[in-house]
């Protein structure tokens, strides 16, 4: 399996919506980091089967939260952003 890295980018994505479930109700931001980890880890062990949506770069989507993880695939996999559906579709593009 596959190590994933994170850049500092996505990890402050994974924070700020995590403290903000945390802030509407206790433990769901512990819930949405357990989901965000399981997906990686989908993520580190198959990282094709997620589609590709433009310039190499792929989509996975959380469960139970509206929220994706863009990742692109070298070495190793690594995620460029992990972001609300609601925002602008190409706002991951400023992260390449």
């Amino acid at each position: 399996m596959a190590e994933v890295i994170v850049r500092p980018g996505a990890e402050a994505d994974i924070r700020e919506a995590a403290l903000w479930y945390e802030s509407r109700r206790p433990g769901l931001g512990s819930e949405f980091t357990l989901r965000f980890d399981t997906l990686v880890e989908r993520i580190a062990q198959n990282p094709l089967q997620f589609p590709e949506i433009g310039s190499g770069v792929r989509r996975a989507l959380l469960q139970q939260f509206p929220y994706a993880i863009y990742f692109v695939v070298a070495a190793r996999p690594v995620v460029i952003a992990v972001l609300h559906q609601r925002r602008h579709p190409d706002t991951w593009k400023q992260r390449l």
